[in-house]
């Protein structure tokens, strides 16, 4: 059977979660930053990250490695390039959130007028608009993996409280018209 770590307030593992709804797999929930689960981790993964799964002998790290990895294992359609672009932009945003979100809790003053935090802003500001001009134009109609992955951030943008949305009138309905979702409801962090 296949093994999923994670934690349930990380936004890539929501993500797996909500896509292998409806694949038989194991979820084992990692406290990553101490104790036992850290041990766990490190054994299993040197980047010392979630998520990642254990699939017979094959460790497969990293949730883009993961759907392309089960993809191609229960032969499922391959995401068009312009999905794959969804996905980066997607990706991006969420990178440069969890960057923030760490800084903030090591004490540093992300709100500073300095280069890398410009950056992160500049970066999840200008994706987030471009992603809400793709929802306003259908792009995520379909419930597929770039709208979980999609969903699985916004709501976790809404979760941390880690950017204004009230700009972004699209994404926010976006999330709102799914977030009753079966997979959505299970897999909500703020009932972990």
């Amino acid at each position: 059977m296949i093994k999923l770590y994670g934690s349930t307030t990380s936004p890539f593992v929501r993500r797996l979660r909500m896509w292998m709804a409806n694949v038989e797999h194991e979820f084992i929930n990692l406290e990553i930053f101490a104790g036992k689960d850290r041990v766990t981790l490190a054994e299993r993964n040197p980047t010392l990250k979630i998520p990642m799964i254990e699939d017979d002998a094959n460790v497969i790290f990293d949730s883009r490695v993961i759907y392309r990895y089960l993809t191609e294992k229960f032969d499922y359609p391959v995401p068009s390039w312009e999905q794959e672009n969804q996905l980066t932009l997607i990706d991006a945003a969420t990178d440069s959130l969890v960057q923030m979100l760490l800084l903030g809790r090591s004490e540093i003053d992300t709100s500073e007028d300095k280069m890398y935090f410009k950056l992160q802003r500049e970066r999840v500001e200008s994706t987030l608009s471009h992603l809400n001009d793709l929802v306003s134009q259908g792009t995520f109609e379909d419930w597929n993996y770039p709208s979980i992955c999609l969903f699985s951030l916004i709501d976790w943008i809404e979760f941390r409280t880690l950017h204004d949305l009230n700009n972004m009138a699209d994404l926010r309905a976006f999330r709102d018209n799914n977030s009753q979702r079966i997979e959505a409801t299970a897999t909500d962090p703020r009932k972990a």
